[in-house]
């Protein structure tokens, strides 16, 4: 009986290492998935920001032709 106890005792300790295991992945990849978020949120404030600095060149370049018309007159 005995020896059927500590089966028993190794049995769920061993269970219990296995899930405390899959609860350690799933961290990790809730871990990279926020890791993901992170890159995607970086990548597209980055191209907004490209796309402001363009507007801005091309307010820019609106200006230049509205002076140049002007010196024109």
């Amino acid at each position: 009986a005995s020896v059927l106890f500590q089966n028993a005792v190794s049995l769920l300790y061993t269970l219990r290492e296995r899930e405390r295991e899959r609860e350690r992945e799933r961290e990790r990849e809730r871990e990279r998935e926020r890791e993901r978020e992170r890159e995607r949120d970086e990548r597209e404030r980055e191209r907004e920001r490209e796309r402001e600095r363009e507007r801005e060149r091309e307010r820019e370049r609106e200006r230049e032709r509205e002076r140049g018309a002007m010196a024109k007159e």
